[in-house]
């Protein structure tokens, strides 16, 4: 619960006694501070336990609606990914169908070809006064030589014209064949894009909500903290004239030391920060940087069933986000899951991705730099705050194969902490 009521009663008494206490002729004393029961104290301390006790079991549920929130989202993002990858299995297919069905075309004009090119042979024959049947034309002849002549003509159309059409129609029967069973792989790559649609909707709906009942009762929680607030006031109303000079002084003393604490902390991190810099890892000096600053908030692996497929770098909305290395932009926009991610492919042939952010800079085409700013962190998609999501995928493919990025990282000299 927010201090600022306590401090502001706790100055508001710190001055009375400054007034009464400080240099210079005192003009006239300030009248005296009620001084309440005990009877009084001990209700106004009871209220604001039952107040925070209720706080208490309404922050647990609200700790749970956001674990909750955050497993739908990680299935909500592999879902979107299982999407794409059947949009890009399914157009695969229709391509592979394309290329049988123009195979079977070729086929069955070869075919065509030949069977017409006996249809002239049988009807030359015709014209010519013999049928196309080896016993009238051997029978129906004139002479020896003419027996011959005929006899070497059917041995031609038998050995050539017969075999060749043979050959085509196998040749058309396997390609129908192919193109019948490339034509089941579309309707089925078909059906799989169908269901992993029916599957993203359903998680999209599912994060939807649950980010419904995050904010009910998140709503919740703020309506017991206004009453804890209000508890406590009125407690400290009641204490203010038997402590609250004190008080002041110790909350004034806390302050300080948590100021110097604070002072500490920051000169200790800008040392560690300058040692860092000057103790660069090799790696990030041979081409690989940390894609953003900030804390890893969560890691690469299973849970709820399905699999975190990358590192979730929690930072403010617009902190920089740099390409962990050089290549070319791939894509950059609207992504499923992501509301908007940024595709690099690496020139050591690894894709990495760069999910949930608020702005990028870059289109598909562009030459990136390792260290040069791409994009802002952001809340983009299914997202439970403010964070980048880093993926890496060594084997090049933009939607699969992805690895964990913290020992791929750390294997090129970048170090990310937290997993």
């Amino acid at each position: 619960m927010s201090q600022r009521p306590l401090r502001a009663l706790l100055v508001a008494s710190a001055t009375a006694a400054a007034v009464v206490l400080g240099a210079g002729p005192v003009l006239a004393a300030p009248p005296a501070p009620g001084n309440p029961s005990d009877g009084e104290i001990s209700a106004a301390q009871t209220a604001q336990d039952a107040a925070a006790a209720e706080v208490g079991r309404i922050a647990g549920l609200v700790a749970a609606a956001d674990a909750q929130l955050q497993q739908v989202q990680v299935q909500a993002e592999a879902a979107g990914t299982a999407y794409d990858a059947a949009q890009e299995a399914l157009a695969q297919a229709r391509a592979a169908a394309e290329q049988t069905a123009a195979q079977l075309a070729a086929a069955t004009a070869q075919v065509t070809a030949a069977q017409g090119r006996i249809s002239d042979f049988s009807r030359d024959s015709y014209m010519n006064g013999a049928a196309l049947t080896s016993e009238v034309v051997l029978l129906d002849v004139r002479g020896p030589g003419e027996l011959v002549q005929r006899a070497a003509m059917l041995e031609w159309v038998a050995n050539n014209q017969l075999d060749v059409l043979g050959d085509l129609e196998t040749a058309q029967l396997r390609q129908a064949n192919a193109d019948s069973a490339a034509r089941q792989a579309v309707d089925q790559q078909a059906a799989a894009e169908r269901a992993a649609a029916d599957a993203k909707a359903a998680s999209d709906a599912q994060v939807v909500a649950q980010q419904a009942a995050y904010a009910e009762v998140s709503a919740q929680k703020a309506s017991y903290d206004a009453q804890l607030q209000a508890a406590q006031v009125q407690l400290l109303s009641l204490q203010g004239a038997r402590n609250a000079y004190q008080a002041w002084l110790d909350q004034r003393a806390a302050e300080e030391a948590a100021a110097a604490r604070a002072q500490q902390q920051a000169a200790a991190a800008a040392a560690a920060a300058a040692a860092g810099a000057r103790n660069t890892p090799s790696g990030a000096q041979a081409g690989y940087v940390l894609p953003a600053a900030g804390r890893t908030s969560s890691c690469y692996g299973s849970r709820w069933g399905t699999t975190h497929l990358g590192v979730d770098i929690a930072a403010p909305i617009g902190t920089p986000v740099y390409a962990a290395t050089a290549g070319t932009v791939q894509r950059a926009g609207a992504a499923t899951g992501f509301g908007q991610a940024v595709y690099v492919l690496g020139t050591d042939g690894a894709v990495t991705v760069y999910g949930h952010v608020s702005r990028y800079y870059v289109r598909a085409g562009d030459r990136v730099q390792a260290g040069e700013q791409i994009a802002d962190v952001g809340n983009e998609g299914q997202s439970t705050g403010p964070h980048l999501h880093f993926e890496v995928h060594p084997s090049g493919a933009m939607y699969s194969g992805a690895v964990d990025p913290v020992p791929w990282m750390s294997a090129r000299g970048v170090v990310i902490r937290g997993c």
